[in-house]
């Protein structure tokens, strides 16, 4: 089993589309990261009535894996939902949790494993010129 597989089979647990209340659905997106030192760490998305409380399946998985262990580097995102890249939201947040995050796989193709950095889906991000300017002080 490899590693892709082994992050599906964390996040797979996870699906149980419910509403937790009338407000909030949630387990409908779920996904499983692969931190720097290898550990495994899972979220879902939240979806509430007010749109800026809902919470991609990513950004908790990096949420849970930064609460619980300090690291801020992952080495690996499997997409979440129907083979989906991580959102505009999510891959701010990863950037701006770690600018190493650029180097983070992100696989486009299960059944052949073909991947893209985070880097690659942000070759322009503006965080760079502000650690260049703070660099320089």
């Amino acid at each position: 089993m490899d590693i892709w597989e082994r992050l599906y089979n964390a996040a797979k647990d996870l699906y149980h589309p419910q509403y937790t209340s009338p407000f909030i659905y949630s387990h409908h997106v779920v996904c499983a990261i692969e931190a720097e030192n290898g550990d495994i760490y899972t979220g879902f998305c939240i979806r509430s009535c007010s749109g800026v409380a809902n919470l991609c399946a990513e950004r908790v998985a990096a949420i849970n894996m930064f609460v619980n262990s300090g690291q801020t580097k992952i080495k690996r995102i499997p997409p979440s939902g129907n083979l989906s890249i991580p959102c505009g939201a999510c891959r701010e947040f990863l950037m701006q949790l770690s600018v190493e995050n650029s180097e983070t796989e992100i696989i486009t193709d299960y059944k052949t494993r073909s991947t893209i950095t985070l880097g690659e889906l942000t070759p322009m991000w503006w965080g760079y010129d502000k650690l260049n300017e703070q660099n320089k002080s």
